[in-house]
């Protein structure tokens, strides 16, 4: 008798499992999945644009004239973090590029926007204005301090496109 129960649950278990596996398929063939469509959604930022700039103490910037496929992905304004703006996009290559700015202190600011990228103490000049260089284990950087805010243009990319986000940068008053 217990030989034929054990038996039982065995067949139990292998019919509730072919059960399983039928409800799994027709809910794949019926669920659209379009593996050729973009996974990332680009992020519309202009009412958080305008609120920051509205509340922040310093000019709030955000990108101008950046070239096709540029894609926001982030935005977010904090004033009870130190007035912490950060605004990033995918860039054309889909390498990630945010631009932060805060009135935190720039020595653990732009250390944690970075995740831990250092001073290399050379600078770039981008559009007139002096940048310093940081380099990271993740991101590298470009800083500058200026208007009462610490400004970090920061993420996977070169150099070159990190120059290119910071490039083209504006404020537009309120």
């Amino acid at each position: 008798m217990a030989g034929m129960r054990g038996r039982q649950t065995v067949r139990g278990m292998i019919q509730s499992l072919g059960v399983i596996l039928v409800a799994a398929g027709v809910m794949y063939l019926f669920i659209p999945h379009d593996e050729s469509a973009d996974p990332v959604k680009a992020k519309d930022y202009r009412v958080e644009l305008l609120t920051a700039q509205r509340a922040a103490p310093y000019p709030v910037l955000a990108p101008e004239g950046l070239g096709e496929g540029w894609k926001a992905t982030v935005v977010s304004y904090k004033r009870e973090n130190a007035n912490a703006w950060q605004l990033g996009f995918l860039s054309p290559d889909t390498q990630y590029v945010a631009i932060h700015q805060s009135t935190a202190v720039p020595g653990t600011f732009v250390p944690d926007v970075t995740q831990r990228a250092k001073n290399t103490g050379k600078t770039q000049t981008v559009a007139g204005q002096v940048w310093q260089r940081w380099e990271g284990p993740k991101y590298d950087a470009l800083v500058r301090v200026d208007g009462g805010a610490t400004t970090v243009v920061t993420g996977t990319a070169s150099f070159e496109r990190l120059a290119e986000m910071a490039a083209s940068l504006q404020s537009k008053k309120v």
